[in-house]
């Protein structure tokens, strides 16, 4: 996966993709998918063209595409966002959709908690307030809309004028999570990216995404995770850093190389520092004062590695750094650990 392989793309798009399928983003309701399921919506990447591929019902395409509309009206989809957030854009993306994409998009939301089926979300107990009003749409194009409010929100609902096909939704912001309700005793994962922790930086990604690493689950494959080209420097270390979710210690490390069998690095070790936000992009300078957290430790292929009692020091950190040694891929990176406020 990388989706950073944008060209001239706007500077939210760095941000966390709120809706995206593997965060556990969901396609709840839409009112036609005759032609492609809505569930490609939310997929990685861009989606991908296949020319001789055809369903019983027509054209195979990798994204949502509803039937010709002969009625009145318009057609449109209801998607969970995997974590509450404040929304800063979005990229409707047409991606292969020449001859059959929207003329014209726009996007609702709302914030409704709890378990909420899709009888209730098509009711008129759910109040939709207007993100992006009826907005053009450039056929295969990627369609980036910057979104200025900045409440919360738990659910989109995309409308598409008057039917066709959009390849992929991507909703990029900002994780919320209501620390006050979360017990200062209680251990979770301040390195996942569901909780608001974010890959910032690293020296390579040749192969795979450093976003990969802080998912959710474990890797599905091979590049369902974080790997770098093989380094003949002698020595090597290949890195990288990932903003913690809040300000925590770290009680223990799991290091996850699933499916890396003959390219696993073949040791790792993890660093923390304490940094104000306002200094990050002075992260990967060698101003930082990193503290070892687990020394450089032995890894095996294909094996889930706990570590507790090897931990040097718990923090609290606010950042931490993943090094590899000397280069290769690591599936997941889970940090639990306690909060501080």
């Amino acid at each position: 996966m990388n989706d950073n392989k944008i060209t001239n793309a706007p500077a939210f798009t760095k941000l966390t993709d709120l809706a995206a399928e593997r965060l556990g983003g969901k396609a709840i309701i839409c009112s036609d998918d005759f032609f492609a399921e809505k569930e490609n919506l939310l997929k990685p990447d861009r989606g991908i063209f296949i020319a001789d591929k055809y369903t019983d019902r027509g054209k195979w395409m990798d994204g949502w595409e509803s039937r010709r509309k002969r009625v009145a009206g318009h057609d449109w989809c209801i998607i969970k966002l995997a974590t509450s957030g404040k929304i800063h854009g979005v990229d409707i993306d047409t991606n292969f959709f020449l001859g059959n994409h929207p003329p014209h998009a726009s996007i609702e939301a709302c914030n409704v908690q709890g378990n909420i089926d899709a009888d209730y979300l098509v009711s008129d107990k759910v109040q939709w307030k207007e993100l992006l009003m009826k907005s053009p749409l450039q056929p295969g194009s990627q369609n980036f809309y910057e979104i200025e409010d900045r409440e919360i929100y738990t659910h989109l609902k995309l409308h598409i004028y008057p039917d066709g096909g959009v390849a992929r939704l991507k909703v990029y912001g900002e994780v919320f999570k209501d620390w006050s309700l979360i017990n200062e005793n209680e251990i979770i994962d301040v390195a996942a990216a569901v909780n608001g922790a974010k890959s910032i930086a690293c020296n390579d990604m040749f192969f795979s995404h450093m976003a990969n690493l802080i998912m959710p689950g474990r890797g599905i494959n091979m590049g369902d995770g974080w790997e770098t080209k093989r380094n003949r420097t002698p020595n090597n270390r290949d890195w990288v850093i990932v903003r913690l979710a809040h300000l925590a210690t770290v009680e223990n490390i799991l290091i996850d190389t699933c499916h890396f069998k003959g390219n696993y690095p073949d040791t790792c070790m993890v660093e923390g520092c304490e940094l104000d936000l306002s200094k990050e992009n002075k992260i990967s300078s060698d101003s930082i004062e990193w503290k070892t957290i687990l020394p450089q430790s032995k890894l095996q292929a294909d094996h889930e590695h706990y570590f507790e009692n090897e931990i040097q020091q718990s923090g609290p950190f606010t950042h931490v750094r993943l090094s590899i040694f000397p280069d290769g891929g690591i599936s997941r990176m889970r940090l639990f650990g306690k909060i501080k406020k």
